[in-house]
Parts: structure tokens; C-alpha cells; sequence
């Protein structure tokens, strides 16, 4: 029964799971607001869920909405933080404004105010739409190392990747017959043609594969920081591990500031972790141990 849910309802029952666990209370006019619908229709919203899930929420009068049980279980939502963090920082409006009332999740976040570093909105459409429909794309691409910055290249991009401080587009340059990333913000324009791209991710060998790469704390830290460091990173041993595509592995090295030198010379408290398996490492990411 629960495959046959409209997207739609299944929508607003994954808002009532996470509302209810990460706030403590959904209500009804939680649900209206975050859906713009009336109460009546949030109202059997409740009903439906509690049909479905009997034994995870409960009514409470003093306030006014139904509140998690100590065996609260989701049914529809992915309630690990790795999945939730973004979607409260995301902090969805209702009416707009600063206040917490206008927040789907009445959450309070805030962030580095960085830089924009994105194209206009016309060409990440045509970037886009060059993927989703397997087409190639002709761009004006201002690369650092390109000799003529005017010259019209034509790529076969197949996704788009968050390195955390940049967007990149992975796309097959037939210029140098390879597969590489392109920074988005450097796209001056682009325009999705109507022919087919030749090549597709399945054949991108380093973003297609999995790997793992295997972080331990700076050896110059003291054994108080170690193990604080271990904790902030949930190992319950000496190693760190993260599996990753092996094409993005020099910009998660770059983004948790990695020691990456062979005597692990850097200051340990910039750079408070090293590799551990560099050998299998650095052939993938070469330009993050130079």
C-alpha cells in the first residue's frame, strides 16, 4: 500500500515524521503552512499517517499536536543527519522574511556568507539540459591553463558534482579525449546541440568507481586531540574512513585540509589529518599531494 501513495501525500508524511522527531511536535496548522493547504486537508494528512503508523505518534492537548512516542520509528523519511542537516540550513519559507515563523522547520540556521560563484541561470540551463537529455554541449570555458579563453570547445557533460566551496560539471572533453571536471562558475555560455553525446558516464572509469580513502589524525596532535578528533569524525578506532568516487577524492582531501606531504610536515593545527593509504590514493588525485 505504501508503494501506491501519491507523491504528493507521500511529501507531507515525510514533513509529519521529521517535524515531529527533530522539533518534538507536528500540528495541523504545521502542515498547512509548510504545504499551503487548509487545515482540513492537513487534518486528514494526520489521520492518514496515524492509519499507517498507529505507534509512533501521539496526541497531546497542551500543545495542541502530536508528539513523538519513545518507539517512534520513520515509516517515509530518511531522518539521519547527514540527509536532515542540509534540509533545515535549506530553511524552506512559507510567507518569507527572517523570523522564525516563516521557516518550514522553525529551525534557526546560518552559514559562511561565500562567495557566488555561479553562472547565470541561462546557462546552467543549457548545461542541464545537456545532461538530462544526453546531448552535447558547446561552451565558452574560462580555463586557468587555457592558452585562447574565447575558443569554443564541445564537452558531453553527464553530471554535476558540490565540492562544498564550488559546483563542477564531469563531462567528456573531445578535445583532449578525456573525461574531466569544468568548474561551472568559469562557463561563459553554453548552448545544449541537438546531437547525441557519444560517450556517458559508464565509461568515466573514475567517477563510476568507488573508493575508499582512509584518513588517521596528524601524528604531531596530542592524544587529547586524537581522540577528540576521532569523535568528531565517528570512528571508533584510529581510522577515518570515507568512501568516495575516485574523480572527487583531491577535493574532499582539499576540503577537510589533509596533510597530504610524504613527512607530514604541515602544521597540525590547520592540517589535522593524514593518509593513510596514499599509495592507492594519490594516482587519482595527484594534483592534491603536489
Amino acid at each position: 500500500m505504501l508503494n501506491e501513495i501519491k507523491w504528493a501525500t507521500r511529501q507531507r508524511l515525510q514533513y509529519i515524521e521529521l517535524m515531529a522527531y527533530y522539533t518534538g511536535v507536528v500540528t495541523r496548522s504545521d502542515v498547512a503552512k509548510a504545504f499551503g493547504i487548509s487545515d482540513a486537508a492537513a487534518t486528514k494528512d494526520l489521520k492518514f499517517y496515524g492509519d499507517i503508523a498507529p505507534e509512533n505518534l501521539l496526541y497531546k492537548h497542551n500543545v495542541f499536536g502530536f508528539v513523538p512516542t519513545p518507539g517512534f520509528k520513520e515509516v517515509f523519511a530518511d531522518l539521519s543527519p547527514v540527509t536532515v542537516l542540509p534540509m533545515i540550513e535549506a530553511n524552506l519559507t512559507v510567507v518569507g522574511g527572517p523570523n522564525k515563523d516563516s521557516a518550514v522547520f522553525g529551525i534557526p540556521v546560518d552559514g559562511l556568507a561565500l562567495p557566488n560563484r555561479l553562472p547565470d541561470k541561462s546557462v546552467l540551463a543549457e548545461v542541464t539540459r545537456a545532461i538530462h537529455n544526453r546531448k552535447k554541449l558547446q561552451v565558452s570555458y574560462h580555463s586557468l591553463s587555457q592558452r585562447t579563453p574565447d575558443k569554443k570547445r564541445i564537452i558531453e557533460p553527464h553530471s554535476l558534482a558540490n565540492t562544498g566551496f564550488r559546483w563542477h560539471v564531469r563531462a567528456y572533453n573531445e578535445e583532449t579525449f578525456d573525461f574531466r571536471d569544468f568548474v561551472l562558475s568559469r562557463f561563459e555560455d553554453a548552448l545544449c546541440l541537438d546531437k547525441v553525446a557519444e560517450s556517458s558516464m559508464q565509461y568515466d572509469d573514475d567517477w563510476v568507481e568507488i573508493i575508499t580513502l582512509k584518513l588517521t589524525p596528524h601524528p604531531k596532535l596530542d592524544e587529547k586531540n586524537r581522540t577528540s578528533l576521532l569523535i568528531d569524525y565517528g570512528s571508533n578506532n584510529e581510522i577515518i574512513e570515507i568512501r568516495i568516487r575516485r574523480a572527487l577524492i583531491g577535493y574532499l582531501l582539499q576540503q577537510l585540509a589533509v596533510d597530504t606531504t610524504k613527512d607530514h610536515s604541515l602544521n597540525p593545527k590547520k592540517y589535522q589529518l593524514i593518509v593513510l593509504n596514499r599509495d592507492e590514493i594519490e594516482p587519482f588525485a595527484s594534483w592534491a599531494f603536489n
